[in-house]
């Protein structure tokens, strides 16, 4: 592992305000390898921002295949966090980039990261280049399906590294030489101490979420990966929301960054109804039911597991489909649920706060705090689950008596004002501002719902295939010639849907 950097050679101490940009020619970070970036550099941002919705990523810098492959998957136009972000990353800045869950992150810094190691050299053997640190397995596996169609494209391959999974195909992949890693700091770190993955010649690192990260007390983790790689490299930043533990990893280890904020730390009040719903508690499983019957995607939070599968259990007995996520579930029940819950046939998910810090899901109408959220910054956290993507969405809170004055206080600390409402089963009012109907009544059996769930044939083929080929060995063997699942190479694998 290389040495920590002196404390003369970190990054100077800076603050989350707006940085002032430099010029492409005056970038600290420009690289010997990067010379056909100059033929791709962006407008001046001043021009960026005064006409960002006439701009399209070939404007920012993209080059012509990536916008291509962009166009086919329906995506045309840049989002605010995407125009302000990708022309400095373009250039080799370190980049601050703060906007909301939803807020097209991952193609602000997965297109430049794409873009730089295209145009860099590559060794005969290739290590690592690019890493892409998140909290989660299941942001994890959502940002590999978002990159892994673009890094086919130009050439790289890419492979994801999480918890949960077999260690062989992971292991082979850095043996036969990769270009991205997506990871989580717990399994990248027991890669890296078993000697399995060298993190040498990373030119590009991406943390995304790191407010998310800091919450699940993973910064000591990420803090040992940033020692391990070179400490010149590039590095870029994203978070919803910013405290002082972010704010020391910029200190340590962005250097000169700039920063942009295209959202607040608040909910989005043009984009989501916020609704403080006082409730007794004879009536709150009715009221969640009637909720849960509304059309389209709900997400349902509570406190803890055991509550999370109680309150799906109660949902399928009133009729509702309904699945819960939580951390005591085994990876591949989580994989399959939130598979069902993001194509649409399981229309309601009941989650605990940890679970849903991986819960990326466009087209959720409505998130119901059926418990109450710890805080403001929970609270936001869960509410940016809806809305997403430029979308609209609905956010309830339930409040039993003893705690109407608390969340009061707690709306106001998140910047919310919500419509203040009392309801009872059957109340109009909550079914105007929700969509919520009584519940058919018709229980749903544990059969049907593992049905639902359950993964199509080819899908239990290739999982059973995979289980039989990791017999946890440390070298490739036998079966070191088949392609680690997750990864993609440039001859044209697995190629997941851009979305």
């Amino acid at each position: 592992m290389p040495a920590k950097p002196a404390k003369s050679d970190r990054a100077p101490k800076s603050r989350w305000s707006t940085a002032e940009r430099t010029t492409p020619e005056h970038s600290p970070r420009r690289r010997d390898g990067q010379s056909s970036l100059k033929s791709v550099l962006p407008a001046p941002f001043s021009a960026l921002t005064q006409d960002a919705a006439s701009r399209d990523f070939a404007d920012l810098g993209v080059p012509d295949n990536l916008v291509a492959a962009l166009g086919a998957g329906g995506i045309a136009e840049p989002f605010p966090i995407q125009a302000a972000t990708i022309p400095d990353a373009l250039v080799g800045r370190d980049v601050l980039g703060r906007g909301r869950t939803g807020s097209g992150k991952t193609l602000a810094f997965g297109l430049p990261m794409i873009t730089r190691l295209t145009g860099s050299s590559r060794p005969a053997r290739v290590a690592p280049r690019g890493l892409v640190l998140v909290p989660t397995r299941e942001l994890a596996m959502q940002v590999a399906d978002v990159i892994a169609p673009l890094t086919r494209i130009a050439g790289l391959s890419l492979v994801l590294v999480a918890g949960g999974m077999p260690y062989l195909p992971q292991i082979l992949a850095f043996s036969r030489g990769v270009d991205i890693v997506v990871a989580t700091p717990g399994r990248l770190i027991d890669l890296m101490d078993r000697g399995d993955a060298d993190l040498s010649r990373i030119e590009m690192t991406v943390l995304d979420e790191a407010d998310h990260m800091a919450d699940l007390g993973f910064l000591p983790a990420v803090s040992q990966i940033l020692d391990a790689v070179p400490h010149r490299g590039q590095r870029l930043l994203f978070s919803a929301t910013l405290d002082n533990a972010v704010d020391r990893l910029v200190r340590n280890y962005l250097h000169e960054p700039v920063t942009h904020q295209v959202d607040t730390g608040q909910a989005s009040v043009p984009l989501m109804s916020h609704h403080l719903v006082n409730i007794a508690p004879q009536h709150k499983t009715a009221v969640t039911a009637e909720i849960a019957s509304r059309p389209g995607r709900t997400l349902i939070f509570v406190r803890t597991q055991r509550g999370a599968d109680r309150v799906a259990e109660q949902l399928r007995r009133s009729g509702v489909l309904a699945g819960a996520l939580h951390g005591g579930l085994a990876q591949g029940a989580r994989t399959r649920i939130m598979s069902a819950f993001k194509h649409g046939s399981l229309p309601v998910l009941v989650a605990t706060d940890v679970a849903a810090r991986g819960i990326h899901v466009d087209e959720v109408g409505l998130v119901l705090h059926a418990d109450p959220p710890t805080g403001p910054k929970e609270y936001l956290h869960r509410a940016g689950r809806t809305a997403r993507a430029g979308g609209t969405g609905t956010v309830v809170t339930f409040a039993l008596p003893h705690q109407r004055h608390e969340l009061g206080r707690l709306t106001t600390q998140a910047g919310v004002r919500p419509v203040m409402l009392s309801a009872i089963p059957g109340d109009t009012a909550l079914a105007a501002a929700t969509g919520a109907r009584r519940a058919s009544g018709d229980a749903i059996s544990d059969a049907a719902y593992q049905r639902v769930i359950a993964p199509p044939p080819t899908q239990r083929s290739h999982s059973s295939r995979g289980r039989r080929g990791d017999g946890g060995g440390r070298g490739p063997g036998r079966s070191g010639r088949r392609r680690a699942p997750g990864s993609t190479d440039a001859r044209g694998s697995r190629s997941p849907r851009i979305s």
